[in-house]
């Protein structure tokens, strides 16, 4: 059960999907992305105040770097619980937190950001960690 009524949770998740951000409903989709090689990101998106002013424009913005992720998925907290959970099992060494942001590279999680890291800073500031990792990681040049 969601909860919250998805008619207010649209506009949220239309924020990440117009990026090219594909989301993730179920456990299934959540392990089937995160099997492939490459890099993926995986935002752990949330209702709250500082998903919408701070996490959303910070990916939005670090979506633009030149090296970036080769996939970008979604998870919503509070609304598809069972997607979430799984994509949280994968976080290994972190509590759960929403919002977050993982970056994975061939299976492996190689970077996160948790909530604290998110409500205390600005989304250009965030934005400019989220380009530092994706320069890393994600890049042509990336040391393996």
């Amino acid at each position: 059960m969601s909860m919250y009524p998805e008619v207010m949770c649209i506009p949220m998740r239309e924020e990440l999907t117009r990026l090219g951000v594909e989301e993730l409903k179920t456990a299934d989709a959540v392990d089937e992305a995160l099997k492939n090689s490459g890099t993926a990101l995986v935002v752990v998106n949330s209702i709250c105040g500082c998903a919408a002013g701070r996490m959303r424009p910070a990916v939005r913005m670090a979506l633009q770097n030149g090296a970036k992720p080769d996939r970008a998925y979604s998870v919503f907290a509070g609304q598809e619980k069972e997607a979430t959970e799984r994509a949280r099992s994968y976080f290994t060494g972190y509590p759960p937190s929403s919002p977050s942001i993982a970056l994975f590279r061939d299976g492996q999680l190689v970077y996160f950001m948790q909530r604290r890291d998110i409500e205390s800073r600005e989304a250009p500031a965030i934005a400019a960690e989220l380009k530092a990792a994706f320069d890393r990681f994600c890049g042509s040049n990336v040391a393996v």
